[in-house]
């Protein structure tokens, strides 16, 4: 049986619990900063994280798991907050999403003080250097959902850096990240 419609509600629902909750604690902060916090909180590495803490690993069963469904747990987690709102209702949800996984397992000064995305960071490094940059997708390994893309990131039109991961996105983080490392030691 799969999980995924509970796995789609459970997103909107924890999109809104945290949208609310930072909307609330941070009431000076911009739109920009309150929609890159939230993106933090609910990034797929974040949810994997969470969903291990609280032990839905455990009770995932699946013919296909394995260490290449990266997204397995984070989305065990979408669907147990998909089915919390379902049983109980939305302030049921909050309550349970703010006061046992937020408020217990996430450092929300850390996320607020952490800059994860290289490529934006690399970006901004290349504008102000006036230096081009580009990402390519070079091959695609395997399929479903143990496939993988590998990403060449060219710094003036030379391979500098590369990156693999199940998400295109995922792999120009990782290209971007390795770059940062070798430009900014």
């Amino acid at each position: 049986m799969s999980n995924e419609r509970l796995e789609y509600l459970g997103d909107a629902v924890l999109s809104l619990i945290i949208a609310d909750y930072l909307f609330k604690k941070f009431p000076y902060k911009e739109e920009g900063f309150l929609t890159e916090m939230r993106a933090r909180i609910v990034s797929r590495a974040q949810l994997n994280k969470l969903s291990i803490k609280l032990g839905l690993n455990a009770l995932i069963k699946s013919e296909m798991y394995n260490h290449q469904c990266k997204s397995m747990h984070g989305n065990a987690f979408e669907a147990f907050v998909g089915a919390i709102y379902l049983d109980r209702g939305y302030v049921f949800a909050k309550k349970i999403v703010l006061s046992r996984v937020i408020d217990v397992h996430l450092d929300i000064e850390k996320i607020e003080n952490e800059d994860t995305n290289f490529k934006s960071q690399l970006i901004e490094w290349s504008q102000k250097e006036k230096i081009p940059i580009e990402f390519k997708v070079i091959n695609e390994i395997g399929n479903g959902y143990g496939k993988q893309y590998l990403v060449e990131l060219l710094v003036n039109n030379e391979v500098y850096a590369d990156g693999r991961d199940y998400s295109i996105k995922g792999a120009e983080q990782i290209a971007a990240g390795k770059a940062l490392e070798k430009i900014i030691p």
